[in-house]
């Protein structure tokens, strides 16, 4: 009767240290923020041939990581459905990748022929807002919907600029195991739209739309109430679609399919308010 006493007793004495340790008011906290920091995105880039407009497989690629610098502000209250959360965020990253691919033509050379360094400034802005339903003291999911504008100044020929926007929906699930930590992952599934290409001296046109899939993971600290370190890395891939024949010269001339994966790594200073 005695050691049952106090098995209860201990049980529910540890029970009420886990819920002041951590509860959703430090998640709520951490989404709350103002965020500058310096990220490193790796490019794996891979146009490729039809067969039939040009010859099929690899027709050149672009790989190499890429600094740059994002700043983000975010926000969760209660503003019409109840833990409102919107966020909004631009970053910028210019440096160089390794390009190996082969010479147009006539006559064209095969894919290897031609290596060098390209350059590479991209640039992102994004809006998202999403509302949060807690699951339990240490979880919190929020399912939201994101729009953004995607641009690619590829430093290739004299110079290629792609532009794009996309829109999607996806969820962000977050955990506090211990008080000031916060561990969070997210899920995003969209699609392209508008995308173009305008090649400097050639032709400006559209490219076509595909799904883009996006997936991350990151961890929040909060070293007082207003300071947070920040870290996270996130995937993406999505494709472009083979362009129209634009006359140039005395031929036609057209931008291939392509596929996109980058995988950034960022690490920031948080401003809580």
């Amino acid at each position: 009767m005695k050691s049952s006493t106090l098995m209860v007793m201990a049980i529910t004495g540890f029970s009420g240290l886990s819920t002041a340790f951590a509860d959703t008011s430090d998640i709520k906290a951490s989404n709350n923020q103002l965020v500058f920091g310096i990220m490193s995105t790796n490019v794996d880039y891979t146009e490729t041939g039809d067969g039939i407009s040009a010859p099929s497989g690899t027709l050149d690629t672009e790989k190499g990581r890429v600094p740059g610098y994002s700043l983000s502000i975010s926000t969760m209250q209660d503003l019409w459905l109840g833990n409102d959360y919107i966020e909004a965020e631009y970053d910028h990253a210019s440096g160089n990748t390794e390009y190996v691919g082969g010479l147009v033509g006539p006559p064209p050379t095969p894919y290897g022929s031609v290596v060098g360094t390209s350059g590479a400034t991209m640039t992102n802005y994004s809006g998202r807002y999403g509302e949060g339903f807690i699951v339990n003291d240490l979880l919190m999911l929020t399912p939201y919907v994101e729009f953004a504008h995607h641009e690619w100044d590829r430093g290739v020929n004299w110079g290629e600029l792609y532009t794009g926007n996309y829109s999607g929906i996806g969820v962000l699930g977050q955990y506090s195991p211990v008080s000031r930590l916060v561990l969070s992952a997210n899920a995003l599934f969209g699609r392209t739209f508008g995308n173009n290409i305008d090649i400097t001296g050639a032709f400006s046109g559209a490219l076509g739309d595909s799904n883009l899939y996006r997936a991350g993971a990151a961890a929040d600290y909060a070293f007082t109430n207003n300071f947070h370190l920040n870290v996270g890395v996130d995937y993406t891939s999505f494709s472009y679609g083979i362009s129209d024949f634009y006359p140039y010269g005395a031929q036609f001339v057209f931008e291939p399919d392509s596929k996109t994966i980058y995988t950034t790594v960022r690490i920031g200073l948080g401003y809580g308010f």
